[in-house]
């Protein structure tokens, strides 16, 4: 039950973004398109609510469990993050706005761009960490929490990975190629 309300999620994740785009850009009302998008949190909370009722209602923590905990510490790190990606390119596909800016590639600016990237993933483990806790409180069987303790280790698993890459993109720092003779290097544009 719990694989399908995650995939429900993402569903609707997707769902309500485009609607809200859509409605924002292709009917030019932007108000009712930001007020779709808001309602974008909702679909977590529907999810953390089922999760949290699953287990509550005596159902033993499974790996479903443990994927919905990491999900939802993803769509909260990451969520803002996809969705103004998303606002970006619909605004230029749809209003005339100028190209959203690609991530940089080379230097210290892809290393900084990469270390941002880790703070999300941080605040998204973080909500991992605090919400496999706060269940396994709410279940309070002994031996029942340990698959969320798991997606604990999971969670920070995540987050050590993902600090080992942003540091290798401080480390070994790749060097932007050689412009042609005569002509000055193409400096990357910096995301936002």
């Amino acid at each position: 039950m719990i694989v399908s309300l995650i995939i429900g999620a993402e569903i609707a994740f997707w769902v309500v973004l485009a609607a809200g785009l859509a409605v924002r850009y292709a009917l030019r009302r932007p108000r009712a398109g930001g007020l779709l998008l808001l309602c974008v949190p909702l679909i977590d909370l529907v999810l953390l609510t089922a999760t949290a009722l699953d287990l509550r209602g005596g159902a033993e923590p499974q790996w479903s469990h443990t994927l919905a905990v990491l999900y939802l510490g993803f769509t909260v790190g990451y969520g803002h993050y996809l969705i103004r990606w998303a606002d970006g390119w619909a605004a230029h596909r749809w209003a005339g706005a100028p190209r959203p800016a690609k991530p940089p590639r080379y230097g210290w600016a892809r290393a900084r761009h990469e270390w941002r990237l880790w703070r999300l993933t941080l605040a998204g483990m973080g909500v991992s960490l605090v919400v496999a806790q706060l269940m396994i409180w709410l279940i309070d069987r002994p031996g029942a929490a340990d698959t969320l303790r798991g997606s604990q280790l999971a969670a920070l698993r995540i987050l050590g990975i993902h600090g080992i890459i942003a540091l290798s993109y401080t480390v070994w720092r790749k060097k932007e190629p050689a412009s042609p003779a005569g002509q000055p290097p193409q400096r990357p544009v910096a995301a936002r």
